[in-house]
């Protein structure tokens, strides 16, 4: 049967014809949307209990699928499921208002042996009441209205069961906020106490540029998109909150926007960065968020262009899998790649990705001609101030790069290790941070110093010092942090925060990014800390990782692949170099060359530079650079010149 369905999926995609006129960039049109969701919510109904309430997707690992991951099943196929019949005004030849009906009542029927857990018992049942409250809200004259009264009043009465209730302290209050509306709609119990205290969360959470910061911590990610940005107008469209609250929500949301557009690559892919990445498409919801509300920063085609891109990206690398299904990982299924808070039904938060359908055939987004990325467009460098990222793309390639001075799921001064997909030097939409790296070996992206036992330091709590873009199109960053090694304690989860455990401390680090095109000019300082209590035996600077492809040539510090170049070289000094290989270190299907340099018993109170490149096309020539007390003169492959002030405290200029 999973034979029949992989070649269904792939089969029917390919006879959607494509429409190279209105789509120049993905052929794609709203019709290959509409068959790659239909093929989605047939996959899993196999795995759906027989009353329909539970979606229980298998692992590929050892794990347990438990009724909560059946509920995340459920939930979130549902949102899709709702997505099409509010798009297609109720048009249903996959029945799928019935289907969900009917697992809706069993899973909310107290007295059934399989109702869902509670908001109140389970705290994951939290997130999965919301997603269930948005799809009552796009299909309520299909599934709500179906319900008998006595089932309304269940789901009522179960959905109720989320006031009053505490989570994190992050996206999490727009949970509460969602199903606590959808209930005032269907005169269901208010709670105006619940309402205001989730909305101060939100605002705290409000930073430069419409950005904002997933919790208290420097939290930067693509939950700006799929959650923070998109369920106010969610909200909004239940009929919470006012016109002066909508009206602040869009003001952040077209700042935002524009950065937004800036980080996806020219084959789609998303930046790979931050949590819960298994959410694959998701990352396209806020070009969809903006189509809804009706936003102009961006033009239509654009918008169009950039979620098709992203979400063909990733059905042009097989997704869903060979049984229909979304798994646990990235393109092929790599359960690591999952948090502790994720189960077996996580992965369709992509629903968010297909909220386009959303959208009836006669919006204008569908006439929209597709217009180019800014990644396809013009190489450029700009900052995106709130996280602290550098970003330059470059138009040979279609590649996007980010250099992060600001962004570590952490505050400034917190002793927790440093988490791959926060707080390395450097993410990209073609490179994976090494995840599972083998024993001894280094980080990716990064400058470390290793200790006696060849430990290799962390930085996250790290110090931003300064970002800034000068008008020749060099952007410069710097941060500082002193140097840890740790013991972490055992039994920690990994929800991608930093982990806590034993310290010794190292030299300060203070390093800056002077970015332009393919290259990094990498600065590096060393200087004594007065709290030392372990000895720094090495400096090593790493570049970045590539994986896959056939490896091309293997030498010094670089690394050539059928499609990416990456290198790091010194400026001065005579260190040891090579490329480090690990084996199924990442997603991304391959082996992953990293290359490296390490420098002997780091020289302190001096600057130093290395180049660093990712390219997937013929490099322009390497810059230049030449290091005074505190400046750093750097001379671009075209002869252009950019000078950096060096920190020597706490501060940047030029």
């Amino acid at each position: 049967m999973s034979t029949i369905r992989t070649t269904t999926v792939r089969q029917r995609l390919r006879e959607v014809p494509e429409d190279r006129h209105l789509a120049p960039h993905t052929g794609w049109t709203r019709q290959h949307l509409a068959v790659l969701a239909d093929e989605l919510l047939l996959a899993v109904r196999p795995y759906a209990t027989a009353d329909r309430s539970h979606i229980l997707i298998p692992a590929g690992d050892d794990r347990d699928v438990r009724p909560i991951d059946g509920l995340e099943g459920f939930a979130r196929t549902f949102m899709l499921a709702a997505f099409r019949l509010a798009g297609e005004q109720g048009e249903d030849p996959l029945g799928l208002a019935q289907w969900y009906a009917s697992g809706l009542a069993a899973g909310v029927d107290p007295a059934h042996p399989g109702r869902w857990p509670r908001p109140d018992e389970h705290a994951q049942a939290k997130v999965e009441a919301a997603a269930l409250a948005i799809g009552l809200h796009f299909s309520r004259k299909w599934v709500w209205d179906r319900l008998t009264e006595e089932q309304q009043g269940d789901v009522v009465a179960y959905l109720a069961t989320v006031i009053g209730t505490e989570g994190p302290h992050t996206n999490w209050v727009w949970f509460r906020l969602v199903v606590e509306q959808f209930l005032d709609t269907v005169g269901g119990a208010g709670a105006p106490d619940d309402v205001r205290a989730d909305l101060r969360a939100h605002e705290s959470f409000a930073r430069e540029g419409g950005w904002y910061s997933d919790g208290v911590t420097r939290a930067f990610d693509h939950y700006n998109g799929w959650a923070l940005q998109l369920y106010p107008f969610l909200w909004r469209a239940m009929g919470g909150g006012t016109q002066a609250a909508e009206a602040a929500y869009r003001a952040r949301f077209d700042r935002f926007l524009a950065d937004a557009a800036r980080l996806v690559g020219a084959d789609g892919a998303p930046l790979i960065q931050g949590r819960s990445l298994i959410y694959r498409f998701a990352a396209a919801a806020p070009f969809w968020t903006a189509a809804f509300i009706g936003s102009d920063v961006l033009p239509l085609g654009q918008l169009r262009r950039a979620a098709m891109g992203v979400v063909r990206h990733f059905v042009d690398h097989a997704v869903p899998d060979e049984r229909g299904l979304l798994s646990l990982g990235w393109f092929r299924e790599w359960p690591d790649l999952a948090q502790a808070y994720s189960g077996t039904g996580s992965p369709y938060w992509a629903a968010k990705g297909l909220m386009g359908l959303a959208l009836p055939a006669d919006h204008p987004l569908w006439n929209a001609v597709e217009e180019p990325l800014p990644s396809e467009r013009s190489s450029m460098v700009s900052v995106i101030e709130a996280p602290g990222w550098l970003v330059s793309s470059t138009a040979a390639d279609g590649l996007v790069r980010v250099y992060n001075h600001g962004t570590d799921h952490a505050l400034p001064g917190d002793e927790v290790s440093e988490e791959p997909v926060y707080a390395r030097l450097a993410y990209s939409t073609a490179t994976f941070p090494l995840l599972r790296a083998e024993a001894g070996h280094l980080p990716d992206s990064a400058v470390v110093v290793r200790d006696v036992r060849g430990r290799a330091s962390h930085r996250a709590g790290f110090e931003r010092l300064a970002t800034g873009r000068d008008a020749d199109g060099t952007a410069f960053g710097f941060s500082r942090w002193t140097s840890r090694w740790m013991d972490l304690h055992e039994g920690q989860p990994d929800i991608a925060h930093g982990r806590y455990g034993s310290n010794r401390y190292g030299p300060v680090l203070t390093v800056g990014s002077v970015v332009r095109d393919e290259w990094e000019v990498r600065l590096i300082r060393l200087d004594s800390h007065p709290g030392e209590t372990g000895r720094a035996t090495s400096l090593a600077v790493t570049g970045w990782p590539v994986t896959g492809g056939r490896l091309l040539a293997l030498g010094g510090a670089a690394v050539i692949t059928d499609g990416l170049r990456s290198s790091v070289r010194p400026v001065s000094g005579d260190p040891r170099s090579g490329v480090q290989t690990d084996s199924d270190a990442t997603p991304l299907p391959g082996g992953t060359a990293t290359p490296w340099l390490v420098f002997g018993e780091p020289r302190r109170g001096a600057w130093q530079a290395v180049i660093v490149e990712l390219s997937g096309a013929d490099p322009t020539p390497p810059p230049r650079v030449a290091l005074e007390t505190d400046l750093c003169t750097v001379t671009w492959g075209d002869g252009s010149t950019h000078r950096v002030r060096l920190p020597e405290a706490s501060a940047v200029t030029t």
